[in-house]
């Protein structure tokens, strides 16, 4: 079963939830280490790992080629260098909200030059909300 850690526009009632996720077999609050950033294009970026927490969801999928089209939504070529890319995908460790281990699952994370490039905005509480946090 392939498990993605997302953070952003891929989270159960956000935009690219519906498009990219009809395949969900299973939905898991969870967290991760890391620092999130609000980007003015309307969607989030990470880093992980870093000392503050990023709360999202691991989502499950049946089918693995489903991070096909995932890689393609975060601009993400394995074959490209990765300065061409804006994301990332590495496993990253996520936890129950209680910090009990969860899993090593996939993720995407941005560099700290491209966030400051895009001029992101760190946010404090690590949950993005489209509606709060597209204030550009």
């Amino acid at each position: 079963m392939l498990k993605v850690f997302v953070y952003g526009t891929l989270k159960p009632g956000e935009i690219n939830y519906q498009r990219y996720c009809d395949q969900v077999a299973e939905v898991q609050e969870a967290i991760a280490y890391g620092k999130l950033f609000a980007l003015p294009f309307g969607y989030p970026a990470a880093i992980f790992p870093e000392n503050y927490l990023v709360r999202g969801y691991v989502l499950s999928f049946l089918d693995s080629t489903v991070l096909t089209a995932l890689d393609e939504l975060e601009d993400y070529h394995p074959d490209r260098l990765a300065s061409q890319n804006d994301y990332q995908r590495h496993r990253v460790e996520v936890y129950h909200s209680n910090l009990e281990p969860l899993a090593k699952v996939w993720t995407y994370s941005m560099s700290r030059q491209k966030i400051a490039a895009y001029g992101g905005v760190f946010i404090k509480n690590g949950w993005w909300d489209f509606k709060l946090d597209y204030i550009f």
